[in-house]
C-alpha cells in the first residue's frame, strides 16, 4: 500500500510539472506532422496538419505549406492527435482534481453530484478562460431522500431538510438545482455499492417519483442521470437520460434502453476497483462485495453491447490522489469485454458528447469544432493501451499539457 501510494505521488508531482494551464486564449496554434484520428472515421490520416484559432479548429490539412509563421507550432512528430477524452461520471469538486483530470486527457466531463455547487463554479471558470478546463457539465446537489450535508449548499434547502420524498419537495429540489445553473439533475433508484452498510439492489426512489423528478428537469430542457445498480428498470420507463452503473439491469431493463436510446453509463472500473486494495474505495465489506457485483456488471455490459445500447465511458471518481482510475482505465476494459479499438474510442469521445448534448462542439476533430485535443504517443487503433500515455493536451484551444519535444537537436 505504501509503495502504491508512493508511486501515485511521484506520478502526480511529475504530471503536474508537466502542465502549464493559461488563461489566456493561445491565439493561432498550429499543429503539424500528426498521425490524426478524428473519432469519426475509422482510420489514421497521416501527415495532418491541424489549425486552431481562437480556440477553435479552423483547418485540417495534409503538409506544411502555407504555414503561418506567426503562430505557435507544436511538431508532433508523428504521434497520434485523437479527440480529447470525456468522462461521464465524476465527482470533481476542486481545482486540484479538476487539473488531475486534464492532465490525463479528460478535456470534458459530466459531474454525478458533488455536494454542493462546486462543480458549477468550476465550469463557470472555464467559461470564462480562467482555467483550460476540462469543461463540467455539473448537476449540483444530488436528488435522493436525505440531503446530509448537501443542505448546506443553498439557504433555500433547508425546507428539505425533513427529507425529499414527497412529490412537492422532489420538485423542489430540481427548481433549486436549476436555479444554481445545473446542466444535468442526478438521481437514484437504488441505493449504492461502494457504501459498506448499504444493498446497491434496494430500491431508493419508485418510477412514480422518479417520474416526477424528469417531469421537472424537463420544464427547463435538463436531463436526468439516475444512479442505478438495481431498480433500473423503473428509472428507464420514468425517462431519465442514462442509467449509472446498471449492474443487476435485467433483460427487460436492456431492451427498454436500447428502445429508448437510454444510455449506460456502467463505471466497470470502479465496480473493479472495489475489488482491489487502494484506490478510491477500500472496506473489506466493499472489497468482497465487488468480488460477486464484477461478474454480474461484466454480463450487463457485454449484453448491452451485444443489443445496441448505447454506452459512455466514465470514471465514477473524483480524480483524487489516491484514485487508481481514469477514464481510459474504462475505455480499455470495454476493450476487454468485447468492444473494438474505435467502439471504446468512441465512448469516451462522440458517443459521450451524445450524452452530456455536447456532440455538436466537441467530440471529434472537424472543423468549426473546439479545439479539444489530446495526443498519444502511439496508435490507440493499434494497442488501446495507448490511451493512457498522453504526451500533449489541447482544451479549449489552450495548450493545457506539451511534454515534447522528447529530443532536441
Amino acid at each position: 500500500m505504501i509503495l502504491k501510494r508512493s508511486l501515485l505521488l511521484f506520478v502526480a508531482i511529475f504530471l503536474f510539472s508537466s502542465v502549464s494551464v493559461s488563461a489566456q486564449n493561445n491565439g493561432t496554434i498550429v499543429l503539424t506532422n500528426a498521425n490524426l484520428i478524428d473519432g469519426v472515421s475509422n482510420n489514421v490520416r497521416p501527415n495532418s496538419t491541424i489549425t486552431i484559432k481562437n480556440g477553435v479548429i479552423s483547418s485540417i490539412s495534409t503538409g506544411t505549406n502555407n504555414l503561418d509563421r506567426s503562430a505557435t507550432v507544436i511538431d508532433l512528430q508523428g504521434h497520434y492527435v485523437l479527440p480529447g477524452l470525456i468522462d461521464a461520471h465524476t465527482h470533481i469538486d476542486n481545482l486540484a482534481n479538476a487539473e488531475r483530470a486534464l492532465s490525463y486527457g479528460t478535456t470534458t466531463l459530466r459531474s454525478a453530484s458533488v455536494g454542493s455547487y462546486a462543480d458549477v463554479a468550476l465550469q463557470r471558470l472555464v467559461q470564462d478562460g480562467k482555467i483550460a478546463g476540462p469543461e463540467i457539465i455539473p448537476t449540483g446537489v444530488f436528488v435522493q431522500p436525505k440531503l446530509g450535508g448537501s443542505i448546506l449548499a443553498d439557504p433555500d434547502l433547508s425546507s428539505l431538510y425533513s427529507g425529499v420524498e414527497s412529490e412537492e419537495a422532489l420538485r423542489e429540489l430540481v427548481r433549486i438545482n436549476i436555479k444554481n445553473g445545473v446542466q444535468y439533475i442526478k438521481t437514484r433508484s437504488a441505493e449504492r455499492a461502494g457504501s459498506p452498510d448499504t444493498d446497491p439492489r434496494k430500491q431508493v426512489y419508485t418510477e412514480t417519483q422518479l417520474r416526477v423528478i424528469v417531469d421537472e428537469a424537463a420544464k427547463s430542457n435538463i436531463p436526468v442521470m439516475s444512479h442505478a445498480h438495481g431498480s433500473v428498470l423503473a428509472a428507464v420507463k420514468a425517462g431519465v437520460a442514462s442509467i449509472e452503473h446498471g449492474t443487476y439491469a435485467s433483460e427487460e431493463a436492456l431492451q427498454l434502453m436500447k428502445e429508448k436510446g437510454t444510455y449506460l453509463v456502467p463505471t466497470y472500473s470502479t465496480v473493479e476497483d472495489l475489488t482491489i486494495p487502494g484506490g478510491d474505495y477500500d472496506h473489506p465489506v466493499t472489497n468482497i462485495r465487488g468480488q460477486y457485483m464484477l461478474p454480474q456488471m461484466a454480463r450487463t455490459v457485454k449484453r448491452a453491447m451485444e443489443i445496441g445500447v448505447p454506452i459512455a465511458a466514465s470514471t465514477d471518481s473524483g480524480y483524487g490522489p489516491e484514485s487508481l482510475t481514469r477514464v481510459s482505465t474504462e475505455v480499455i476494459n470495454f476493450v476487454k469485454l468485447g468492444m473494438s479499438n474505435e467502439q471504446a474510442l468512441r465512448s469516451a469521445t462522440i458517443d459521450a458528447a451524445k450524452l452530456l448534448r455536447v456532440d455538436n462542439r466537441t467530440g471529434s476533430i472537424e472543423v468549426g469544432k473546439e479545439a479539444d485535443i489530446i495526443v498519444t504517443y502511439s496508435n490507440p487503433l493499434e494497442d488501446i493501451s495507448a490511451i493512457q500515455d498522453v504526451i500533449t493536451v489541447i482544451s479549449n484551444g489552450k495548450v493545457a499539457l506539451n511534454r515534447l519535444p522528447f529530443e532536441k537537436e
